[in-house]
């Protein structure tokens, strides 16, 4: 059975309210008596209850971080920024994995609120009005990382998703490809889909290159829309030299296809990816890619809630630069 704080003070001979300062760091206490009461805490194996101390600091030194898909590698290096950030002010991480589209998004931050958690930290979801009702109504901080709200004044971090898209198109036409596929996200996504597509799109008018539809396909992000869409793009018949694909994940389902295909990469089709996470390393060749800085993203966000928690900022939001990573899937063409 766990010992009590009342075990700690029945076996150290003081009060409940002594034990209770000499965790606390409070004062008001002999030596002899700190050294008593630590002693009998280690002999006890007393662990403190976060909850219960929650209620008497109103802080449980926890963050909620509300996430989609826990495997992916984009959402992996989000959250070791967090965490890293977090360790070191002393603070511990609640995950919720809310799944595509946010199902279960709202059940969590209810839930959140009930462990009482100090602030929510939330990833790639759309925010809504059920949403943003209920966070408001908890009266803690919260904050987007990669995704943003154009309705409610919600403090976000991210990157400039179509200055970003329009970029890894440049960095294609300026290698010398005037026909080049998109692999992207749901068109229908405001907040990462629909703004890469606008980039990809007006790289190529500043160019006066033509917008072929044909060659634009739609994928959710994923490995396996990824391999949908690049075996679509070759089943058409459509030509075109390099693919810009809005995740290295669907860079690297390119990429397998390419190979499935015995297509050589870069030697007859170029592509270039979108985020630079571990997978973009990983792929055969290493892929060219778009870098988003996605740890510091992570720690950014926990800085900013430390920053309304501790002096009660008003979390202005934040655009982190992007750049191409020059790896081996994209050929200049003479």
């Amino acid at each position: 059975m766990k010992a009590t704080i009342k075990d700690v003070a029945a076996r150290a001979e003081v009060s409940v309210a002594t034990v209770s300062r000499i965790l606390n760091d409070l004062g008001g206490y002999s030596e002899e008596t700190k050294v008593r009461v630590l002693d009998v805490i280690k002999e006890l194996g007393y662990q403190r209850n976060a909850i219960a101390r929650g209620l008497v600091t109103k802080s449980t030194k926890t963050i909620g971080v509300l996430i989609p898909i826990v495997s992916a590698y984009f959402y992996a290096e989000i959250l070791n920024g967090i965490e890293d950030k977090a360790n070191k002010h002393g603070y511990g991480i609640f995950l919720c994995n809310t799944g595509v589209n946010g199902i279960r998004a709202e059940s969590y931050i209810k839930m959140l609120g009930e462990r009482q958690v100090d602030a929510i930290i939330i990833i790639s979801l759309a925010m809504n009005e059920e949403y943003y009702n209920l966070l408001n109504s908890l009266k803690i901080p919260y904050i987007l990382v990669s995704t943003l709200s154009y309705k409610y004044k919600v403090p976000y971090i991210k990157v400039d998703d179509q200055q970003a898209a329009y970029t890894a198109t440049q960095y294609l036409i300026e290698k010398g490809h005037k026909k080049i596929a998109l692999i992207s996200g749901d068109k229908d996504d405001k907040i990462a889909g629909r703004p890469r597509v606008n980039g990809y799109m007006n790289a190529l008018q500043d160019y006066d290159l033509e917008i072929n539809e044909e060659i634009i396909k739609y994928g959710d992000f994923t490995y396996n829309s990824g391999i949908r869409c690049m075996e679509e793009l070759l089943e058409e018949r459509n030509k075109f030299t390099a693919v810009f694909a809005t995740s290295d994940e669907m860079a690297a389902a390119a990429l397998s296809v390419l190979h499935k295909n015995k297509i050589s990469v870069p030697e007859e089709i170029s592509v270039i990816g979108y985020d630079n996470t571990l997978i973009s390393q990983m792929s055969i060749p290493p892929l060219t890619t778009i870098a988003q800085p996605l740890h510091e993203m992570g720690e950014k966000a926990m800085e900013k809630v430390l920053e309304i928690l501790e002096n009660g900022d008003d979390g202005n939001s934040i655009i982190l630069p992007h750049k191409v990573i020059e790896r081996d899937t994209v050929k200049l063409l003479e």
